[in-house]
């Protein structure tokens, strides 16, 4: 039960963590999640985790490098070998051996064969952290492959000259014939091991398609427990199984280019599947650390034999070593995986460098050190060693957080039509997101809807492609604009309470147009007014549970009443907005509001009669799509924004541009 409510815990974190990061970007989700596992660590009553490195390895290390094997470009691989090679394995070997020599130098209590250790377990870069840190930044296409194909391949290499290097410490006995060799089996065996079991269970799933059995669900599972496989028998017959489930990956994603339109469905259903797991456990990796890290450091605190500010210097030093050895390293090789051969620039070389972060990967290989020499000694300095790997693992994760946004600064536009060029370039592939998400949830129910709203979708993106007015939304006007929109919903109630007494509409017509107006209100309202909106809202709900109020229903003449009531809303709003807007002024917010109003009146009359009759299924599927496409296109923003490839401001515009789509949407589904 315990363990269940630590997982249960840590799951909570997770989500919270993407709370945190919408309201601050600016921090990586990876450091958000390491800090909220801290924080239930400290406090009292708080989660304990004992992390077993085996554990770790299989449950996460196995089936994140399988599924970065099957995503990454083997093009892109193939292409940049050469410096993919010279950094996983080249780089990692200097390590060992450069910052081993200086953490002895600088240490001596920790023996040279415990140094390169260290040295080992610091050498391979996280892959993990990097995506999730190196997304936001836009490095170049190639570099952004390297740095990809290095965290597949330098796990394995790191890790097995860590397992020489702790053996040495444990026996005394090192062989540097018998560790080149032995390191040559274990990596080419892995890969050749993770490539023949991939073949086998490739074969498996083809003979159970042949026999009749296409059930997603079973295929499904076979997927899921294909890198546990291939990383057990691995590991197993003696060979690196971190390798075998690069590999693993890499045949998979051979297998899916040739699969054939039969099985499209799993495709799509293993997509969405791993999604959820690939986020639980890039998540747990980084929750998990931070419930490492305060017991790792307060051993080294409470220990009167450390001088604290003492180690830390020694954490910056070695921290410091890493970051020049891979500048240097990556200054002589990068041009080697060039194309054209030409040489990169200092800032994308510093870049590449300090990209090169670790994780979780680095302190479970340092909580892997046994706890006794062979001879019965406690090995030294252990607890040292895994405060060192913890405090340098933090060290890179904010290095890279702080100074890669920093580095890697966009272009700034100057001009203003360029400015409005790109908004309409991102609204539309905005757009595209959510014509992409319904084509996805298009089926025989609901096929007519869907093409309805993708046309609609179309023609704004058509519009918006022919457009051409760079001066267009400032912010000021548009925040004047929004307040007349609001304005406009009070002139529409009153024209409703107005007609509402004369006895022209009934209690049932004005208490959903009201609840219309209200609903526009709480898309279209800024953050103050929101809160508002909302409590508004939830006092509505609250009284309806008290008088059993029920959703009301409507016949044709009932909707033709609202339709009427509509239009003359719209008339009413235009007479008093008229006056308003001032003759000769460019982008006048009280015009704006008067054309959108004429649009709807426009609208409203020249409605053809079989759109009035559409069937009630068929006006329930597109309100729920009109939903659907809304949030797709939040989540791309979203997603953007996370990515780097747009600024906050650009983020604010497009979800302003979002919310009103959402409002126009929202009134036609209602009575349009």
């Amino acid at each position: 039960m315990e363990i269940f409510i630590v997982v249960l815990v840590m799951l909570i974190l997770i989500g919270v963590s993407n709370v945190i990061y919408r309201f601050i970007p600016f921090v990586p989700v990876p450091l958000i999640q390491i800090a909220l596992g801290a924080v239930i660590a400290v406090i009292p009553f708080g989660v304990h985790l004992h992390l077993e490195p085996e554990l770790f390895f299989i449950l996460f290390i196995a089936p994140l490098l399988y599924n970065d094997g099957k995503h990454t470009p083997r093009d892109e691989l193939w292409r940049l070998r050469a410096p993919i090679l010279l950094l996983s394995i080249g780089l990692v070997f200097a390590t060992v051996v450069v910052v081993g020599y200086t953490i002895h130098w600088m240490i001596p209590s920790i023996p040279l064969a415990a140094a390169f250790g260290l040295a080992a377990i610091l050498s391979p870069t996280d892959p993990v952290a990097v995506n999730a840190l190196a997304s936001r930044v836009q490095l170049p296409k190639s570099l952004m492959r390297l740095l990809e194909g290095e965290a597949l391949m330098n796990d394995a290499s790191g890790l097995v000259a860590f397992k020489f290097a702790i053996a040495a410490a444990m026996t005394g006995v090192f062989s540097l014939q018998k560790a080149t060799i032995s390191f040559l089996i274990i990596a080419l065996g892995g890969l050749l091991a993770g490539a023949v079991l991939a073949f086998i269970i490739i074969g498996i799933r083809q003979l159970l398609r042949r026999a009749g059995l296409e059930d997603e669900t079973m295929h499904m599972l076979l997927q899921l427990v294909t890198p546990f496989i291939l990383y057990l028998v691995a590991e197993e017959i003696g060979v690196s199984g971190i390798l075998a489930a690069v590999a693993g990956g890499i045949v998979h994603a051979i297998e899916d280019d040739r699969v054939e339109h039969s099985i499209a469905r799993l495709k799509t259903v293993s997509m969405n599947t791993w999604s959820v797991i690939l986020f639980i456990l890039n998540g747990l990796v980084f929750v998990i650390l931070g419930i490492q890290i305060p017991e790792v450091t307060s051993v080294i605190f409470k220990n009167p034999g450390f001088n604290n500010a003492v180690v830390i210097w020694y954490a910056i030093v070695i921290f410091a070593l890493l970051l020049l050895l891979r500048f240097v390293w990556t200054s002589l090789f990068t041009r080697i995986g060039s194309a054209k051969r030409e040489a990169y620039s200092i800032k994308v070389i510093i870049l590449t460098t300090v990209s090169g972060v670790r994780g979780a990967v680095t302190l479970a290989g340092a909580f892997s050190i046994p706890i006794l020499l062979n001879n019965g000694n406690s090995f030294p300095q252990r607890d040292l060693i895994i405060f060192l790997a913890a405090f340098i693992i933090l060290l890179s994760l904010l290095s890279a957080s702080i100074l890669l946004p920093i580095i890697a600064k966009k272009r700034e536009i100057i001009d203003e039509s360029e400015k409005a060029h790109e908004e309409r370039e991102w609204q539309v592939k905005v757009m595209g997101a959510a014509v992409d998400h319904l084509e996805q949830v298009s089926n025989e129910k609901n096929e007519h809807a869907v093409e309805s709203v993708i046309a609609e979708y179309k023609r704004l993106m058509m519009s918006l492609e022919m457009r051409d007015n760079p001066n267009r939304q400032m912010p000021k006007r548009r925040e004047e604009e929004l307040k007349m929109r609001i304005e406009a919903l009070d002139i529409e109630r009153n024209y409703v309470e107005e007609r509402l007494k004369k006895g022209a509409i009934n209690e049932k017509h004005a208490e959903f147009y009201f609840g219309m107006l209200d609903q526009i209100e709480l898309i279209l309202a800024n953050r103050l007014h929101l809160w508002k909106m909302v409590l508004k809202g939830f006092w509505v709900k609250i009284k309806a549970g008290f008088t059993n109020n029920r959703k009301l229903a409507f016949s044709e003449a009932d909707i033709n009443v609202l339709r009427g009531l509509r239009l003359q809303c719209s008339e009413a709003v235009i007479d008093q907005m008229d006056a308003r807007c001032v003759p000769g002024t460019k982008d006048d917010p009280a015009e704006c509001v008067t054309a959108y109003y004429q649009q709807i009146v426009k609208r409203m009359r020249s409605m053809p009669v079989h759109t009035k009759n559409k069937t009630q299924h068929f006006h329930e599927a597109r309100k729920e799509l009109h939903w659907r496409a809304i949030q797709a296109e939040r989540e791309e923003v979203q997603s953007l924004y996370e990515k780097g490839s747009i600024d906050r401001e650009m983020a604010s515009t497009l979800r302003r541009h979002i919310r009103d789509r959402e409002a126009s949407m929202y009134e036609e589904d209602e009575i349009g």
